[in-house]
This record gives structure tokens, C-alpha cells and sequence, in this order.
């Protein structure tokens, strides 16, 4: 599986489990009636939420028009749409939020959009519409992990004004990381797949942070980044790219054994990296015996 891939794949996995509670409970309360309202008509004071409590639980703002059944039904036909054609999918959420530029969905379709625009090898959109949504949400946890990741491993050499991508990326992760914990499980989620998103979310991170150090060539940094991100996914097969960055971070500072162990773990997944680390597992062996290691 390539890094867009597994990227769009853990993109999927946090949209089904967290998105999608939140989009439900919002289609629940427009046609039940309430709104944001209690029984007496006022709004529900939010002086004793504390700051994660929103999380990604997508609230909606009081001062937002309430849904329509036009509306309400649109975007429960996007969130149903597969993702096995996705300009298609892309451009029915382009399309919904042309038509509801105010819409109380729009967290929904920003985080979807973002994910599958990363899907699509479109990263400049992916990043240009999920700022909207931090913008909007700024504890949408799982579109600032996403970012995270994707805004580092998206770089090159021509790529404009390299450290302010890099100083995003970096607020990004942090952000994430500072707040999934907080995040109050949704109601009827099994614990099991909570747990899993968090560990998602909170894996991209933390890799997004490793390659932010790894690029300004703080190895001693990346390393404790990149050893979260691979210990906490929870994807059946480990992302290789954590693997090798954290075999390169270790390499370049000295510590040859745990350079070549984790390059092994890499060259043992299926993919383009393979032959890279394998190479790089021999390389770090050689090293290791004719050099001298400094201390972890």
C-alpha cells in the first residue's frame, strides 16, 4: 500500500467512526424538531464546556441557519456515496457547499473532502480545504493529524517556502496530539473502534511531527515521534514510511543497531520500500561494525 493510500485508508477508517456519528446525531436533532434547542426554546449554555470538550464532535454553531430537509437529505446522499469513484464524490461535495455556502454541514464536507482529496494525489487541495475546516473546527483532531502527515511527506525541493509548511505541520501535530485524548467517546461507538480511531489519529501525528524533525535534522527529536507512531497504529500492517524514516533518523544519529532493526522492519512490509530498506538494513550492519555507535 503506498503512503496516499494508507493515508486516505486511515482517513477512511477515523470519517466512518467519528464523522459519521457526529453527522447522524446532527440529521437526528434537524428532524426531531430541536435544533440547538432545549425544551424551554433556549440555547444551551456552553460556559461549563471545557475547550476539548467539541472535539470532533462537530457541534453546531448557535448563530448557523438551521438545515433544511433539502439540505439535511444532500448530504446524507455525499456521506452515502462510495468512495470507489472519487471525482465523482468530490465533486457532489464541491457541489453541496456551492449551493450551501453556510451550511451547518460544512465540517462534514471540509474533513471528507480533505481525506479524498489526499486519495486523489491532490495534496494542495487536500491542504487548501482543510485549513478551511481547522479554520472552522479548530479541534477537528482528525483533519490536523491528517494534515499533519501529509504536509511533510508532500514536500520537495520546490516547494514554497519550505519552514512555514514545516512550522504548520508542526502546530498541526501538536494540536492533535493536545487534544485526542480529551475527546468524550460518542454514544454507541464500541470501545474498541474509539480506541482505534484515537490511536489513528494520534499515530499520523506523531509520524507528522518525526518528518517535521527529520527535515530540520533533529534526529534526536524524530526518533521518539516516529517509535509512538509505529507502536500505536492500529492498522493491521505498519505504515513502511515510519519504519524507514525512523531507520534514517537513527542512522544519521549513530545509533547503527536500532537503524538496522528498524530497517528490517520495513523491508519485511510489501511495497516500493522494500528494496530501500533492505539496502539500508545492510548498510546500517556495516556501520555499526566498523564505527562507533553513540549512546541513545
Amino acid at each position: 500500500m503506498t503512503g496516499k493510500n494508507r493515508t486516505a485508508a486511515t482517513a477512511i477508517l477515523l470519517a466512518g467512526w467519528l464523522s459519521a456519528f457526529a453527522a447522524s446525531t446532527q440529521a437526528q436533532t434537524y428532524q426531531n424538531g430541536q435544533g440547538n434547542q432545549n425544551q424551554s426554546g433556549q440555547q444551551p449554555s456552553s460556559q461549563n464546556k471545557k475547550p476539548g470538550d467539541s472535539g470532533s464532535s462537530l457541534d453546531i454553531p448557535s448563530a448557523q441557519p438551521p438545515a433544511n430537509a433539502e439540505e439535511d437529505a444532500a448530504v446524507k446522499a455525499f456521506q452515502a456515496m462510495p468512495n470507489t469513484d472519487l471525482p465523482k464524490k468530490i465533486a457532489a461535495g464541491e457541489d453541496f457547499l456551492k449551493k450551501y455556502p453556510e451550511s451547518r454541514y460544512r465540517p462534514v464536507l471540509y474533513s471528507a473532502l480533505t481525506f479524498e482529496y489526499i486519495q486523489s494525489g491532490k495534496p494542495d487541495k487536500a491542504f487548501e480545504v482543510g485549513e478551511k475546516e481547522v479554520a472552522l473546527k479548530p479541534d477537528d483532531v482528525q483533519t490536523m493529524a491528517i494534515l499533519s502527515q501529509s504536509i511533510p511527506r508532500a514536500m520537495n525541493s520546490s516547494t514554497p517556502e519550505p519552514e512555514k509548511q514545516l512550522a504548520k505541520a508542526e502546530t498541526y501535530g501538536k494540536r492533535a496530539i493536545e487534544i485526542t485524548p480529551t475527546i468524550p467517546k460518542p454514544e454507541g461507538m464500541p470501545d474498541q473502534n474509539f480506541n482505534e480511531a484515537k490511536n489513528a489519529t494520534l499515530a499520523m501525528a506523531h509520524s507528522g511531527l518525526g518528518l517535521v524533525y527529520f527535515r530540520r535534522q533533529k534526529y534526536n527529536d524524530a526518533i521518539p515521534e516516529l517509535e509512538q507512531a509505529v507502536k500505536i497504529d492500529p492498522n493491521p500492517t505498519p505504515d513502511p514510511v515510519n519504519f524507514y524514516l525512523l531507520a534514517m533518523s537513527e542512522q544519521k544519529a549513530s545509533h547503527y543497531d536500532e537503524a538496522a532493526a528498524a530497517f528490517a522492519k520495513c523491508a519485511a512490509i510489501a511495497g516500493g520500500l522494500q528494496t530501500a530498506c533492505k539496502n539500508g538494513a545492510e548498510e546500517a550492519k556495516k556501520q555499526g561494525s566498523t564505527q562507533l555507535s553513540s549512546p541513545k
